[in-house]
């Protein structure tokens, strides 16, 4: 028998400022593991998708560190 998918009550973007509401500045590694951790289907794609809206909403703000490696930061 099929799994059966529910809806998740939050969504996924909240939660990524939950998260860094709690933790500060993050890695856009780190980030995404502790996200993947609630959202088990959630690709990098999507993940990047999620990280652009947001900043260009205003809520946060990433700056490049080195090759490959991203700064996430909440704007308060």
């Amino acid at each position: 028998m099929p799994s059966v998918k529910t809806w998740k009550i939050r969504p996924a973007y909240f939660v990524v400022l939950e998260i860094l509401n709690k933790k500060g500045d993050m890695v856009d590694d780190d980030l995404f593991n502790q996200l993947k951790e609630e959202f088990d289907d959630l690709g990098y794609k999507d993940f990047n998708n999620i990280l652009l809206r947001l900043e260009i909403s205003g809520k946060i703000r990433t700056t490049s560190m080195s090759r490959g490696k991203r700064r996430v930061e909440l704007i308060q």
